[in-house]
């Protein structure tokens, strides 16, 4: 099947139906690029391939686009392996409540989940999730001993972590002001802070479908039990380290069951997140209610600043992109589609020098790369690296340590 070219303008249809793709975005912000980019799970594990009616690409993006599922309730075993450096448990002290430096038990909470739920950035987690309706949604983080639950009711957000008996509140009042005005319809969902289902990541990455992506079907699937096409995008251009990212998209429905991201080189998936059970029937109302246990500590978040404004929107924390980046001075971007690489001035001098231990370790996290531009040092993920020069330049992309030098080189 050909790929699809977003150039042709007899896709302008495909191209609309991108636009309403992405608006479907089931009630989640997205941490930022890195972590809206990054299995340990094969994909499309199932029992066999259905035998489905055949369908193009762009038939099944519209497919996506037109799917409107208000109601669910179901398992997500969600898998991420970036490659990251083991710290030994540094970067646990640093969290709200952690004892970390400068941290003291009266900072923070443990429920709250713009750190919590970055759990998921690393290593294999089963979530329950539920969703009825625009403004009723839970996600529970399930550990073997614990539970951490995020709670969207109406104009309500709770979050409780079970281990350390701590709830974490907010009120969403941009829901509460469309509410007062009769407009339902264009409600802001209460976000989270990273992407928890399927769903949410494929809408991530049609949103970088153009003319520098090939989109094809690529036969079908199982999952979860359900038949389900398989989309899969892939960058035309060399020096991404994307290599395709597979979208299993359940036959009824239309909504993506599993999303499955393979770096060019090779291995296991970066991530691998899908459900391993749904169900699309109305979820008990009492699945949304939530009261903090006896004992338990309440901490209340920032009480929102506007009426439109309760919480971050989506648009806002994932930043579209390297925009996200936008409060370094200087920002500038390099190259076009899965290729761009970002570049920001850090105004002062690169890494650090360092003696001893704290020298081995900098060292071990980073190579050092010399060329036209001088030296640095490139940090690398499976997906996203960064090279810093010793002047202090930062260029940052899902991208080779190649093309970083080369675009260090060409900025000189």
């Amino acid at each position: 099947m050909a790929p699809y070219e977003s150039d042709d303008d007899t896709n302008e249809e495909l191209r609309t139906g991108r636009r309403k793709a992405a608006r479907y975005v089931v009630p989640v912000a997205v941490m930022g690029l890195a972590a809206a980019t990054i299995g340990l799970v094969p994909a499309f594990a199932g029992s066999g391939d259905p035998d489905l009616p055949e369908i193009t690409a762009e038939q099944l993006i519209e497919k996506i686009a037109a799917s409107d599922v208000q109601q669910l309730s179901g398992t997500v075993k969600v898998s991420t392996n970036l490659g990251l450096p083991d710290l030994g448990g540094l970067e646990s002290s640093f969290a709200p409540g952690g004892g970390g430096a400068g941290g003291s038990e009266d900072e923070g909470s443990s429920a709250d989940p713009s750190t919590k739920l970055m759990e998921l950035a690393s290593g294999t987690h089963t979530l329950r999730v539920a969703a009825d309706g625009p403004d009723k949604h839970k996600v529970s983080l399930l550990d073997k001993a614990a539970e951490y639950s995020l709670i969207h009711n109406g104009d309500e957000v709770w979050a409780y972590d079970s281990a350390s008996n701590e709830a974490f509140h907010m009120k969403d009042a941009s829901g509460a002001a469309e509410d007062k005005a009769g407009d339902k319809d264009k409600k802001e969902e209460a976000p989270k802070d990273v992407p928890t289902t399927p769903k949410e990541m494929a809408d991530e990455a049609l949103k970088a479908v153009d003319d520098t992506t090939s989109v094809t079907v690529d036969g079908t699937a199982q999952v979860a039990g359900r038949d389900a096409y398989k989309l899969v995008i892939k960058p035309k251009q060399s020096g991404s380290t994307v290599g395709q990212i597979s979208i299993a998209v359940d036959s009824k429905t239309g909504m993506p069951l599993k999303f499955t991201l393979t770096p060019a080189s090779g291995g296991a998936a970066v991530v691998d997140a899908g459900f391993t059970k749904v169900d699309f029937s109305k979820p008990d109302a009492s699945t949304f209610d939530f009261s903090p246990p006896k004992g338990a500590k309440v901490t209340e978040g920032d009480e929102a600043k506007s009426e439109d404004q309760a919480l971050p929107k989506a648009e806002e924390d994932l930043g579209h992109g390297l925009e996200g980046l936008e409060g370094f001075d200087g920002l500038k971007t390099i190259g076009e589609g899965w290729t761009t690489i970002a570049r920001f001035d850090t105004g002062g001098e690169g890494i650090p020098s360092a003696s001893g231990d704290a020298g081995s370790f900098l060292d071990s996290l980073g190579t050092k790369v010399n060329g036209e531009f001088g030296s640095g040092t490139v940090f690398s993920t499976r997906l996203v690296n960064a090279l810093i020069t010793d002047d202090g330049q930062v260029y940052a992309g899902a991208v080779t340590k190649d093309a970083l030098v080369k675009a260090a080189n060409a900025a000189k």
